[in-house]
């Protein structure tokens, strides 16, 4: 598979996802749709399909437009908020686009209707799981329409069971911001510094993936002494709380 990211907006990220075997295509995240048509035309796929990880503006605004230029796209999310979505994703339920297995995974926290969508690519192995505003490169969503215990099952039962060389592609470039934040938390992590000192000449730091996540994630650290101290708890989900909050604060 092919996995092109494209910059949109003040930092988000569409995606252009491409079977090689048969040149079908989806985007996901679409919000500027001349963008996208213009990328994919460059590569001589057929765009087929839109992967929708929510209903929030920036990652669906250009919905509306696309299928009026490009009629007949399956529309795919888990949100009646969608602009003209027609396929409603159930959790886990895999379908193709091509060759290529693609499963969605419910992640209701940033938003009730989140999903992010888990592709596999069985003529290569590779691996992809594209995460919306649920996780980032060092970071995850603000909690708009659920709590700690949302995003701990998240994290825990869903992302961080994927397989540690599964690539993630999220939806915005807050990789810095981030890494800054978690940094002030455990400065003497090596993983942490190593891809501090690396994304310093990077305009696009994406994909990570889910075993460089469990390092320098701090989200994903929870279980960990270090950032149970840091928090003053020792339960987990009411440390990914203190997190959030943290998070939030920080400058």
């Amino acid at each position: 598979m092919k996995i092109i990211p494209i910059h949109v907006l003040e930092d988000n990220y569409s995606y252009i996802l491409i079977d090689d075997k048969t040149k079908e295509a989806a985007v996901i995240d679409c919000v500027d749709p001349i963008k996208i048509l213009n990328v994919v035309s460059q590569t001589g796929a057929k765009l087929t399909s839109v992967f929708v990880t929510h209903h929030h503006w920036d990652h669906c605004g250009g919905n509306i437009d696309l299928v009026a230029k490009k009629p007949g796209l399956a529309v795919y999310g888990a949100d009646a908020r969608i602009p003209e979505i027609n396929y409603v994703c159930k959790d886990n339920e895999e379908f193709k686009l091509g060759a290529l297995a693609v499963t969605p995974f419910h992640t209701p926290c940033h938003t009730k209707g989140h999903v992010c969508y888990y592709v596999t690519d069985p003529s290569t192995n590779e691996r992809a799981v594209f995460t919306g505003d649920t996780l980032f490169v060092a970071g995850v969503g603000k909690f708009f329409e659920g709590d700690a215990r949302d995003m701990y099952r998240i994290l825990f039962h869903v992302i961080s069971k994927l397989p540690d060389d599964t690539w993630v592609y999220c939806g915005h470039e807050y990789t810095k911001d981030n890494l800054k934040f978690a940094l002030s938390l455990e400065p003497h992590n090596e993983a942490l510094m190593a891809k501090w000192t690396w994304c310093q000449d990077k305009q696009i730091t994406v994909p990570s993936t889910i075993a460089q996540e469990k390092l320098h994630n701090p989200f994903l650290r929870v279980n960990e002494q270090s950032i149970q101290l840091i928090t003053g708890k020792s339960d987990p989900v009411e440390a990914l709380a203190t997190l959030r909050e943290l998070k939030n604060a920080f400058r």
